[in-house]
């Protein structure tokens, strides 16, 4: 039990808790207990097997979309904000697996959790040169609040019918060995 405060207390210092609509931030608390450790963040599995909630966010249209439209291939949702410093580190490496993403039939989308307007997201991806991530958007927070997301960055894999697989709470690098691996156990294909 020691071990698992200090990992979810490292866990703390590495990610950034998220924001409330009224400001205030989530806490490491929320991370599941049977999680296991993971080089800079949290793998945990105690939510596998139950579905996508259904609630909406913006798309890069600034339409809302759900998570059931992308049902049919295994997805990987990417909770993150610009000011998350984490999550900043983290896109470049999402953004070069999302260029893989028609060879492994993954499909990626990072939805920024900014409650500034989208087009502060479109101009922050810009000037980080994330090419290939669309700017999906959830100013209200709505999303990483029915997946129960208290930690940024946060991704979460479902498989194609749109049951979770697993969720990594903080930053990671999407383009290693290890990643692949990883996301193979949604269904995708090996890069």
């Amino acid at each position: 039990m020691r071990l698992f405060t200090i990992v979810i207390g490292s866990l703390a210092l590495a990610a950034c808790g998220k924001p409330s609509p009224n400001g205030e931030s989530g806490n490491a608390a929320a991370v599941a207990a049977d999680a296991s450790a993971e080089a800079g963040g949290v793998l945990d599995r105690s939510q596998k097997g139950k579905p996508a909630p259904d609630v909406a966010f913006k798309d890069p249209d600034g339409e809302d979309v759900t998570l059931a439209e992308f049902e049919g291939k295994p997805l990987l949702v990417n909770l993150w904000a610009s000011w998350c410093v984490p999550c900043v580190k983290e896109l470049p490496t999402l953004d070069a697996l999302a260029r893989t993403a028609d060879a492994t039939g993954l499909k990626i989308i990072a939805v920024s959790q900014d409650m500034a307007p989208q087009p502060s997201v479109v101009a922050f991806l810009a000037k980080h040169k994330i090419a290939t991530l669309e700017p999906y958007h959830d100013p209200a927070m709505r999303l990483s609040g029915g997946l129960n997301a208290q930690i940024l960055p946060t991704s979460i894999l479902f498989d194609a019918a749109g049951n979770e697989v697993w969720r990594y709470v903080g930053d990671r690098d999407w383009t290693a060995t290890d990643a692949a691996t990883l996301l193979a156990e949604g269904g995708a294909k090996g890069r």
